[in-house]
């Protein structure tokens, strides 16, 4: 029986744990917080990201590492390569930590992304704006993540206040992209270069923080194959081994890199219920050196998510094919405390069930976009 050691003990770290348990893995988390929500299926040890003693006890019970959070610091992931196998590699992880550098590697592997220029100082936002143009956004090079350390700039008259928002911190201003809708790939890479990827997926957030989720995204096929060689040559470039995301922005038909995660991802907890073999399963087939399941979906599937506190379950758990997942977390304002997901063979039968559930919460916005979408 092999255990994989988890770095990050969030509700990403909890569903792996879950999705091993049929293939008889066991597993060791660890995370700072002693009540992180994995521990609750798995065993936790509590330690920083540089309390290498800690870390060397965590390193010498497992037989692989990965990771459910992306801002472990690389030089700890780095560390970690000497002591054990680590899934995706710490170049991976660097990359993706930096905004700087995953456009970059955008750019060359050949997906387009929206202007953008690095910002160190003051000077340099003044001359970036005057380049890019406003609207545009400023975000940190690291460390922002649903919405976190950005600030928009509608006109040149807000450089001194973006610049004080973020601190003064390394950062990258990007132009603003006046997108018509938002996709997401998720795929997964095993250790012998075997490549898969699930149906792409249209996202909706609210204050930065995914709202819902449909699969597969409408109106998509044509997206698709340029979609999946973009994800594809990403991974071939970092020798990427898991699950990760692709976020694209739709424009004028054309594709446009927005970011990416190196980790199984919020846009694809769909996988669960929706597919034979979800991105939490096949994220652990890909770091044990497994072969890599099925992808293909079972009918049409919407994920609800909850922010801050969870809504009565009642009203999703009448309806057929409706799932409930409650991460075991406190409430909190912004926080991701759980999640539903609603499957159906058809387009007509989910808006059905969907437009039943947000009358029943009294989440109609919530529903409105992933209703309209479904030309319901």
């Amino acid at each position: 029986m092999q255990t994989i050691g988890i770095l990050g003990g969030g509700q990403l770290a909890r569903m792996l744990a879950l999705a091993g348990a049929p293939l008889g893995l066991r597993f060791l988390v660890v995370d700072s917080a002693a009540d992180a929500c994995a521990g609750q299926v798995a065993p936790l040890l509590r330690a920083d990201w540089r309390d290498f003693d800690k870390l060397e006890e965590f390193a010498r019970h497992i037989d692989v590492a990965t990771f459910d959070f992306e801002n472990v610091p690389a030089d700890t992931a780095h560390w970690l390569t000497e002591h054990t196998r680590v899934f995706p590699n710490p170049r991976a992880l660097a990359t993706s930590q930096d905004r700087l550098a995953e456009k970059t590697l955008f750019q060359r592997i050949g997906l387009e992304t929206p202007a953008f220029a690095a910002v160190d100082s003051r000077d340099e936002l003044a001359h970036a704006v005057e380049r890019i143009g406003t609207p545009a956004i400023l975000k940190t090079r690291r460390l922002g993540y649903d919405g976190k350390g950005q600030f928009r700039l509608k006109s040149p008259a807000d450089v001194d206040a973006a610049w004080a928002a973020l601190g003064g911190a390394p950062s990258i201003l990007e132009a603003f992209v006046p997108f018509e809708r938002e996709l997401s790939v998720i795929a997964v890479r095993s250790r012998e270069g075997e490549f898969r990827a699930y149906p792409l997926t249209q996202n909706w957030h609210a204050d930065g923080i995914l709202s819902a989720s449909l699969a597969p995204a409408p109106e998509s096929d044509a997206l698709a194959p340029l979609a999946y060689a973009h994800a594809r040559r990403i991974a071939e470039e970092l020798d990427y081994v898991g699950t990760f995301a692709l976020e694209l922005f739709v424009q004028d038909g054309r594709l446009l890199g927005n970011e990416m995660a190196p980790r199984v991802h919020n846009s694809g907890h769909w996988t669960i219920e929706g597919v034979a073999c979800s991105q939490f399963e096949n994220h652990l087939r890909a770091v044990l050196g497994l072969p890599l399941g099925d992808t293909t979906p079972r009918g049409l599937s919407v994920m609800l998510n909850w922010i801050g506190e969870l809504p009565a379950a009642g009203p999703v758990l009448r309806e057929a094919d409706a799932h409930w997942h409650d991460y075991g977390k406190e409430p909190r304002a912004g926080r991701k405390v759980g999640h539903a997901t609603v499957c159906a063979a058809d387009a007509a039968e989910l808006a059905e069930r969907l437009d039943r559930i947000g009358g029943a919460l009294g989440r109609e916005a919530q529903v409105a976009p992933v209703l309209a979408a479904l030309g319901a």
